[in-house]
């Protein structure tokens, strides 16, 4: 499915959830339309995904079958559905500093960041070169031109959040994340050194799941949880928000058990220690 395809299954399924209250209060399309003053013929497109509901046609739709406590987390979903997918080239047509930016306030106002990467080293810990490497490979990836400096410039906004200790943070890598280089052994082993000192810091925990490790949750994509209001995944192809409690909540429960799997303090840094000894032992031969 391409994101467009899974933005109108969604709005396919959140009809047939709001079919579903129907059914469940027993009412047919002209009952519901007796109760809640919406036409017939607007009842079936909203269940069929034809039509976009409103947020008044949600709370009217939930009144109508007296199934008010579920307002709240049906508002959430219908919000999520068109910020769902962001298709990476249509994020970056503005520029990458520019993306940096627009997201900049979001970073500011979280108080808690919870992070999972699983081959990446999370932006909040990456120094300029690495920050580097990654914008040249997703620039040469999706064919874009971009100032270099000035997108490496607007992405260490986020190693300036961490550093300010405004926000707490909480990180997940998989051990892989040190292992695999972007921008060769100098900047490896610079950015190993930062992991290690962030480390420390008193607004930072960082768990590492070490390589071999007996898996009771599998690595998966990469995911932030902003407070526990906001989750944001990158993909292939696209960016994927929710603000969906239920959402949030399985994220969450994800995280929990990613924890679970790390390692931390003494056990952590002898993992990047085991990385940066093999980084100079490349680089030696």
């Amino acid at each position: 499915m391409s994101e467009r395809e899974q933005v109108q299954a969604a709005r396919e399924a959140f009809g047939q959830r709001l079919r579903g209250l129907r059914l469940d209060a027993k009412l047919n399309g002209r009952q519901l339309s007796a109760r809640s003053g919406m036409r017939d013929s607007k009842i079936s497109r909203i269940e069929l995904g034809r039509q976009n509901p409103t947020e008044d046609d949600i709370r009217v739709w939930c009144r109508a079958c007296d199934a008010e406590d579920q307002i709240v987390e049906l508002i959430a979903a219908h919000r999520q559905i068109d910020e769902m997918w962001e298709e990476h080239r249509q994020a970056m047509r503005a520029g990458l500093k520019q993306q940096s930016e627009r997201i900049k306030p979001l970073y500011e106002q979280t108080k808690l960041i919870r992070a999972y990467e699983p081959q990446t080293v999370p932006g909040f810990l990456q120094r300029p070169g690495y920050t580097r490497a990654v914008i040249e490979d997703v620039s040469r990836f999706h064919g874009l031109t971009t100032d270099m400096d000035q997108a490496v410039e607007g992405r260490l906004n986020r190693l300036r959040v961490l550093e300010s200790g405004r926000c707490v943070f909480s990180m997940v890598i998989e051990a892989g994340a040190l292992y695999a280089q972007r921008g060769g052994v100098a900047v490896m082993l610079d950015q190993l050194d930062y992991i290690e000192r962030a480390a420390g810091f008193a607004n930072v925990a960082l768990g590492i799941i070490p390589l071999g490790r007996l898996r009771t949750i599998w690595p998966g994509e990469g995911f932030y949880v902003y407070d526990d209001s906001l989750v944001r995944s990158e993909h292939w192809t696209g960016g994927y928000r929710t603000r969906r409690p239920s959402e949030i909540e399985t994220y969450l429960r994800i995280f929990k058990l990613l924890q679970s799997q790390a390692v931390y303090g003494r056990a952590a840094r002898a993992e990047i220690e085991a990385a940066r000894r093999l980084l100079q032992s490349r680089e030696n031969s």
